[in-house]
């Protein structure tokens, strides 16, 4: 079923609910995600953000208990009617702790493409530059192609775990507090990279970085014990924030 919504609008949020058994996490949300965008969600820890986001690409599915409630639609289509595949190859994934296989550099961007069915060299010989070049790491790789992804460093991993997102032709890319591991020169190097990206793609980000959101963001959602207690602009949520709860938290009373 499609749902006719703003073309400015990838994901339109009504009234999503979420609990593992009898625990509620998510509480009646409601967000407009707009394309070409960076979304940071802030908040404290368990407050729901990684849940939301999961629900983003039906991740939550895979995990036992899990009820969500509510309606989701990319593109004006709601997601519980695509295929949680065909909506995972258009909204990619990039988790907390960098996740290369264990195969080498090429062959991980090159897997996604392989299991589509895509086979021949040279068309992978592109698909995989390409993907390297947009998340800044062909540069540093190039001659090393052949060689284990899991020798390079945790940044590398991490600009690694995006180009193999980006091999998928996405349209969306969320990511799960991409730079927490990382130190102050990879992290920079993301945010850097993240700014790029927007460029052909929505951005969706989990981080307890208030400086990382206010940076790289368009637009910041404060959860809080599992509600969306405000969503706006970055710059109105962090220096004219509306609700009492969002000022207290930005300016460290607790959190």
């Amino acid at each position: 079923m499609s749902i006719s919504v703003s073309s400015d609008i990838i994901f339109q949020i009504r009234n999503l609910s979420v609990s593992y058994g009898s625990k509620n996490v998510i509480k009646s949300a409601d967000m407009d995600i707009y394309r070409h965008q960076v979304v940071a969600f802030i908040g404290p820890s368990g407050c729901g953000k990684s849940t939301f986001l999961r629900c983003l690409n039906r991740m939550n599915d895979l995990i036992a208990d899990s009820k969500v409630e509510g309606s989701i639609t990319y593109n004006g289509m709601e997601i519980n009617n695509l295929l949680p595949m065909s909506l995972r190859t258009k909204v990619g994934m990039v988790f907390q702790v960098p996740n290369p296989f264990p195969m080498s550099i090429f062959d991980n961007v090159a897997y996604g493409p392989r299991c589509q069915g895509i086979k021949n060299r040279l068309e992978l010989n592109k698909i995989v530059a390409e993907a390297l070049k947009k998340a800044a790491l062909y540069d540093e790789v190039k001659e090393r192609l052949n060689e284990s992804a899991l020798s390079l460093s945790g940044g590398q991993k991490q600009r690694l775990c995006i180009a193999r997102a980006i091999a998928m032709e996405p349209e969306v890319i969320l990511m799960d507090e991409p730079t927490s591991a990382l130190d102050p020169i990879a992290t920079q190097k993301i945010e850097d990279l993240i700014g790029e990206l927007k460029k052909e793609y929505t951005i969706v980000i989990v981080t307890h970085n208030m400086g990382q959101a206010s940076r790289i963001s368009d637009y910041t959602a404060f959860f809080l014990l599992g509600e969306v207690i405000e969503y706006d602009r970055t710059e109105v949520l962090f220096k004219s924030p509306k609700n009492p709860k969002t000022e207290a938290y930005i300016t460290g009373r607790f959190g």
